[in-house]
């Protein structure tokens, strides 16, 4: 059994803002008293209360607090929140309220993403040898680079599908340490880049799967020691197109070095905020009150 401080604890890193969205299309609205929208958020908190219920112990939510971040300075077309439904963006702040008077480490990101906050909690835990696992809860590819072999895993809650290096492999076609070079060549539309043309997700990983980086790549087909369909074709736009796919790469690199927790112990469940309350009758929900008080006791 694990101890409270020496463990060996099993770490859950989440993605509140794609819990968020989930969420947002997955139930109807909801306005408290005041007329402000809480439907999604609400949603999000409850599901973070029942991870605990369920017997997580060590669990930290990263959100997006702004949509944009550095990237967008390292390429226009870079997701900007263009297009976002207002009734959505209105809930981030809300969520994050939440998520802190439940007593759930939270951490928003501003100059990075969230992706960045998750890969860099994922780090941290990682390198705390009380951690047993860290189960990063989220079916974003982007995060599918953190996985270490039956250590730092991917989780996909809503399929109830974890990801270890196998996986990924089976998956993408690649290792993790190659995912941010295959989403450089094949792009990534959610995010805003498009990749090298004609380099779709199977020559990628079959290119990827021998060279591993991208510019690891021979520029001429000639020089491959691999048989790839079009590979003339696709040597010559990686030939001349090798700035953009390094640019697309590096946007697709996750960084480590996020502001977040400096220690696991941060992330540790200890009871409700004392605005807990408060919270919950902002956003209709007084089974929060109970179900923290429960919990804590427990």
């Amino acid at each position: 059994m694990a101890d409270a401080q020496t463990g060996p604890f099993t770490v859950h890193i989440v993605d509140g803002t794609y819990e968020l969205f989930r969420q947002f299309f997955a139930r109807p609205s909801h306005s408290n008293a005041h007329g402000e929208e809480v439907g999604a958020a609400r949603a999000v908190v409850r599901g973070m209360l029942s991870m605990l219920e369920e017997g997580a112990t060590h669990l930290a939510v990263a959100t997006d607090h702004v949509i944009e971040s550095f990237r967008n300075e390292m390429y226009d077309g870079y997701k900007d929140g263009s297009g976002l439904d207002p009734i959505i963006l209105s809930q981030f702040q809300p969520l994050e309220d939440g998520l802190r008077a439940i007593g759930v480490a939270t951490y928003p990101m501003v100059e990075f993403e969230a992706d960045d906050g998750m890969a860099a909690l994922a780090a941290m835990a990682d390198a705390d040898e009380r951690v047993d696992k860290v189960l990063i809860c989220t079916p974003d590819k982007d995060l599918a680079q953190c996985v270490r072999a039956g250590r730092v895993l991917q989780f996909d809650r809503r399929n109830n599908k974890i990801l270890d290096v196998d996986d990924v492999i089976e998956k993408y076609g690649v290792r993790p340490e190659s995912i941010p070079d295959w989403l450089g060549l094949v792009g990534d539309s959610a995010d805003g880049f498009p990749g090298l043309p004609g380099w779709g997700a199977k020559s990628s990983a079959a290119v990827l799967k021998r060279y591993n980086h991208i510019e690891e790549i021979p520029l001429a087909a000639g020089q491959w020691d691999i048989t790839v369909r079009g590979g003339a074709k696709l040597a010559k736009t990686l030939a001349d197109h090798l700035e953009d796919a390094l640019l697309f790469r590096r946007l697709a690199t996750l960084e480590v070095d996020a502001p977040t927790a400096t220690s696991i112990d941060e992330l540790r469940w200890t009871g409700p905020g004392e605005d807990v309350a408060a919270f919950a009758e902002r956003f209709d929900a007084p089974d929060l009150i109970k179900r923290t008080a429960k919990l804590a006791t427990a």
